[in-house]
């Protein structure tokens, strides 16, 4: 089923998604795009359907044709202090604060958010498979914070965040198990089976 290009007809309308809300490790970063409204993509979807090659490709057809695009970030420090749901929204404010563009309506996905200064919003569960503005902020988050995760990697390998991207996977937990946590763990996470095993 294709995408649709816009919920409220006729209104600016920017499209609101985050990544990295369930990993251990990083930021979460969040992505806000208006796209024009002569838009066609047929490509473009949720970015969890698509490999990374396709996310890659999309990106700077999404950043060249949009009207505004931003990208706001929220530390793991952060995320410790307000969690996660509210860094995530938070993100999502500050990719919206960062638009050229002021958008007269928000499309946000899931089914949370803070509205954002007199903006109306709309929440939409799964919003990135179902509307182009969210699917094209869902790949501009996830492909930014893929890039953040690998400069991240390259500082401590021993954790295979190129790979896991942050994200709770044997490897990960294993690396936290033997090597302790980083500055870029999120402390506020269940980090292993056992909190107590954490060898600080």
């Amino acid at each position: 089923m294709p995408l649709e290009l816009s919920y409220k007809k006729g209104l600016l309308e920017a499209g609101c998604d985050e990544a990295g809300r369930g990993c251990l490790a990083g930021s979460v970063f969040a992505a806000a795009v208006i796209l024009p409204p002569d838009f066609s993509n047929d490509l473009l979807n949720d970015s969890k359907q698509l490999t990374d090659k396709q996310r890659y490709a999309l990106r700077p057809i999404i950043e060249e044709q949009a009207l505004a695009w931003a990208v706001g970030i929220v530390s793991a420090q952060e995320i410790d202090t307000i969690n996660i749901l509210n860094a995530s929204i938070l993100a999502m404010h500050r990719a919206i604060d960062q638009l050229q563009i002021r958008p007269e309506h928000l499309l946000i996905d899931g089914n949370r958010f803070k509205k954002y200064h007199d903006i109306p919003h709309t929440t939409i569960v799964k919003g990135d498979g179902k509307f182009m503005p969210i699917a094209a902020a869902s790949i501009l988050a996830k492909t930014y914070r893929d890039d953040y995760m690998q400069q991240l990697h390259e500082e401590f390998p021993l954790y295979d965040w190129k790979n896991n991207k942050g994200y709770p996977t044997k490897k990960h937990r294993a690396g936290i198990r033997k090597h302790g946590v980083t500055p870029y763990h999120r402390m506020s996470y269940q980090l292993l089976d056992n909190q107590l095993e954490i060898p600080f």
